[in-house]
């Protein structure tokens, strides 16, 4: 989305290929067109569901391939994950130009197929092994900074001088991170924002918060960076949206998901906390009681939290997105 925009504004036309996952609202909701394409994960566990899998990717290529034609395409780019995989293929073998991203600290199963035919792999991280003029380091494209924090702390009725915690995993949630963060700030010391996810919500909804509690389902993008914009600290996983953390300057208690490919989690989450910007807990360790002590004495020790803020701040590379959308632009104008 971020690239998106950034090659908007340079004038070029975008069209989305996705699947039926959070695409299927945020990007007619920002105003860009979608294909749909029927795709899905490869099983590693069930050989039935990887044949399938295998079957649809097929089927999918085949339509990405005719999109493409349709839609005249200049470049594309891969931004990673499994529906990239038969539209990248798609432009491969039209001769369109591609353009990979990766967001995480090793590359993806489909950019790892896709690397040798791409024009450039942009990468979020350093990763061994993956150098020379095939590789950019860019950092991972994030939002634009959309919200000032005194404006945002007032559209979400948060009084100056109260501490906020934002919580959130995913748009699925993370489920130990929802089962401890209700536990963990029941005491109602701070505001807490807890984007909770759909699978979880139900469950949660009917467990007692205190007031200052306020348990969302799902928040849109633009809703999402106001929350960014108005917290002093966040609770999350360690995917991508460590650099959407560090873009907003906001330390970090990082619950690295256990079962992500490559372990590439934890090294996200190191790579924040090497830098003095987050701390880690292992999501085997998680309890209420060490989430709540933790985040207590971030909050009650302001030097140590302007420190982390500090270090977060100086993580971010907020030119990512135009930097991702002028090497497409170079490939579109070859």
């Amino acid at each position: 989305m971020a690239v998106a925009d950034a090659l908007r504004a340079e004038g070029a036309e975008v069209v989305f290929i996705g699947g039926d996952r959070a695409e299927v609202e945020l990007v007619p909701a920002a105003g860009y067109q979608l294909h749909r394409i029927d795709v899905e994960g490869l099983s590693r566990s069930s050989p039935l569901r990887a044949l399938r899998a295998v079957a649809r990717a097929v089927t999918a290529f085949l339509r990405a391939r005719r999109l493409l034609g349709e839609l005249r395409a200049d470049a594309v780019m891969g931004a990673g994950g499994y529906v990239a995989g038969p539209v990248g293929l798609a432009a491969v073998t039209r001769s369109i130009p591609l353009v990979l991203t990766e967001a995480d600290s090793h590359l993806g199963l489909t950019n790892r197929l896709l690397a040798a035919r791409a024009r450039r792999v942009c990468l979020a991280f350093e990763i061994e092994g993956r150098t020379g003029p095939r590789y950019l380091l860019t950092g991972r494209p994030a939002p634009a900074l959309r919200h000032e924090r005194k404006s945002a702390r007032a559209r979400l009725g948060i009084a100056d001088g109260e501490r906020c915690v934002l919580v959130f995993g995913g748009s699925l949630g993370a489920r130990s991170i929802n089962q401890a963060a209700l536990e963990a700030f029941a005491d109602g010391r701070f505001r807490v924002l807890h984007v909770s996810g759909r699978r979880d919500y139900p469950e949660l909804q009917r467990k007692p918060r205190p007031q200052r509690y306020e348990l969302l389902e799902y928040l849109d993008h633009d809703q999402f960076s106001q929350a960014l914009a108005a917290a002093d600290l966040v609770v999350a996983r360690a995917g991508g949206s460590v650099m959407e953390i560090a873009q907003h300057g906001l330390p970090a208690i990082l619950v690295p998901y256990p079962h992500a490919s490559s372990d590439h989690q934890t090294v996200n989450a190191r790579w924040m906390a090497n830098a003095g910007a987050a701390i880690v807990i292992a999501d085997s360790e998680l309890t209420p009681r060490l989430l709540a002590q933790s985040a207590n004495e971030l909050l009650d020790d302001p030097p140590r939290l302007q420190a982390m803020a500090s270090a977060s701040l100086e993580l971010a590379r907020p030119g990512a997105a135009e930097e991702v959308a002028r090497e497409l632009l170079r490939a579109a104008r070859r």
